[in-house]
């Protein structure tokens, strides 16, 4: 099942998104709401990983993002019973609408609701990065696992996802980005940042934002791989969480430094 999940996003990417990838018309991108976009390649895609998935699962439902904008009753299935497939048809549509990279293609099964095994396809890089409940993470078939030591926050860098972060906590945490050796506002990817913490190219990423297309296939890998996935508060991510505000790090004493760093 692994193997052919992972080469029937290949092939969506080869034949869908890549083609289209600085070769979008004006009419086939728009707009879902200020600020967030979807091309005819996010809808093509998600229709494509649709077919495919239900047919190595008969049975099997699918919540994708594009489908939960047409209809956001979809978004309840992501608590049913059984097996259910996520999809992130285009991760990083923004980047892939302007002609920039990273951007990705993202998939989770979830059976009777926990994280079973999740996809991460970087697109343009081919890099596949894939994770399988008690059997590790692993990119390109390389098993990864994150970092195990804590060097302290001016030794770490990481992601603050601030663009729909609260005024309150952007003010609040700020102030305290020089105590580490870098802060940046990321790639507008997760599937990006979650493989890169897996990897020690950095060490932590915080979002508001939590929908589940966007964290259930990083969450699941950077936890196989040995990392840190909580709310800020400390407490477990759950698939049906609508709690805003995700932290992941490398383990769980960098995720308790840089959650006291940044919010002292």
């Amino acid at each position: 099942m692994l193997d052919q999940v992972a080469d029937l996003i290949r092939e969506v990417a080869a034949t869908i998104v890549l083609p289209r990838f600085r070769r979008l018309r004006d009419d086939e991108v728009e707009q879902k709401s200020p600020g967030d976009m979807v091309t005819i390649a996010d809808q093509e895609s998600e229709r494509a990983l649709t077919r495919g998935l239900t047919a190595l699962l008969p049975g099997s439902q699918v919540v994708g993002e594009e489908a939960v904008a047409a209809d956001p009753e979809v978004l309840q299935r992501v608590g049913d019973r059984g097996a259910v497939w996520i999809v992130d048809p285009v991760d990083g549509t923004n980047n892939f609408a302007a002609g920039k990279t990273p951007f990705a293609v993202m998939v989770a099964l979830l059976r009777d609701g926990e994280p079973a095994a999740s996809w991460i396809l970087d697109v343009v890089d081919e890099r596949m990065t894939v994770a399988e409940a008690g059997s590790g993470a692993y990119i390109d078939g390389v098993r990864v696992k994150t970092r195990t030591d804590d060097p302290g926050p001016a030794a770490l860098r990481g992601v603050v996802a601030h663009k729909y972060l609260p005024a309150e906590l952007r003010e609040r945490s700020a102030p305290n980005y020089p105590r580490f050796a870098g802060v940046s506002a990321g790639h507008h990817c997760a599937g990006y940042e979650y493989p890169a913490v897996a990897t020690d190219e950095q060490q932590f990423a915080l979002f508001w934002r939590i929908l589940p297309w966007d964290h259930l296939p990083g969450t699941l890998i950077l936890r196989e791989a040995g990392g840190t996935v909580l709310h800020l508060d400390g407490s477990e991510y759950r698939p049906t969480d609508r709690e805003r505000g995700l932290l992941v790090a490398s383990n769980p004493d960098v995720w308790h430094t840089v959650n006291e760093t940044l919010f002292p």
